[in-house]
């Protein structure tokens, strides 16, 4: 049987390693992307700025080149039915999705303190109800629709086999100077843990992956330099081996897995 993976956030990083994993596995991919245009801050790599910008069609292309099926789908993530649009998206270029990753993120750098910029000189901001309503709606709102489609759709066909894996950060002391991402995150967390016990039954597996430092176009020779420093952090990865837990995850072999926060480091 062919699975349909919906990865959001598709269109640069680990979602576009994700999706490329997935459809190498066999599995038809739908590309969901939103692109943001950010102001240029100094101290973040333009790659960075310019990954976030693209749609998910080269994607699609290079999926599409080494014989796999792939769909990009521009949807916008704030808004509330977006997760029945993309499900609806889904089924009709491919069939009912039995795989849902939620990689997409409204990333915003905001803060408590007085401080202008993090320790490598990016601009923050304070917490206000615009940055949190953008973090909240794409990190923490969108997934629990997601999931809640998912789920509805699964149990309305019978289905027996289905994989959720959400993208998480920070920690237990939160997420300092990203204090709206870490919150926002730590709501997915819960989420999918709750959707791993409801949705056993169902034969659905759910797990989150807190990546490692990943190289999505913004870490600088700084950033690299703090890795090497850490006591907390390992490596520096590519988005593809984050990828390759995930489509482990998603994947027959990982049918024991379900219920876990994957700290990869």
């Amino acid at each position: 049987m062919r699975h349909v993976a919906l990865v959001t956030g598709a269109n640069h990083g680990i979602g576009a390693a994700t999706a490329e994993a997935l459809a190498a596995q066999g599995a038809a991919v739908v590309c969901a992307y939103w692109t943001v245009e950010e102001e240029p801050d100094p101290a973040v790599p333009a790659a960075y700025r310019t990954n976030r910008a693209q749609t998910a069609d080269a994607v699609v292309t290079g999926i599409r080149e080494r014989g796999g099926d792939a769909v990009a789908v521009a949807e916008d993530l704030t808004d509330p039915e977006a997760a029945r649009r993309l499900f609806d998206r889904a089924e009709a270029a491919f069939g009912p999705v039995d795989i849902l990753v939620n990689n997409a993120s409204g990333w915003v750098q905001d803060t408590f303190s007085p401080a202008t910029v993090d320790q490598h000189g990016r601009t923050l901001q304070p917490v206000t109800a615009s940055t949190w309503q953008r973090q909240f709606a794409v990190d923490a709102m969108a997934p629990a629709l997601l999931i809640a489609e998912f789920a509805r759709r699964h149990a309305a066909r019978g289905a027996g086999w289905g994989r959720i894996v959400g993208l998480t950060s920070g920690g237990d002391l939160g997420f300092p100077q990203e204090v709206s991402y870490g919150a926002a995150k730590a709501a997915q967390n819960n989420y999918t843990m709750s959707a791993a016990v409801e949705l056993a039954p169902l034969g659905i597996t759910a797990n989150v992956v807190h990546p490692p430092v990943t190289d999505t176009g913004w870490v600088t020779d700084e950033v690299r330099a703090f890795v090497e420093r850490s006591t907390a952090h390992v490596h520096v990865a590519t988005p593809a081996e984050v990828a390759g837990v995930i489509a482990y995850l998603a994947s027959d072999a990982a049918s024991l897995i379900t219920g876990n926060l994957i700290t990869l480091r």
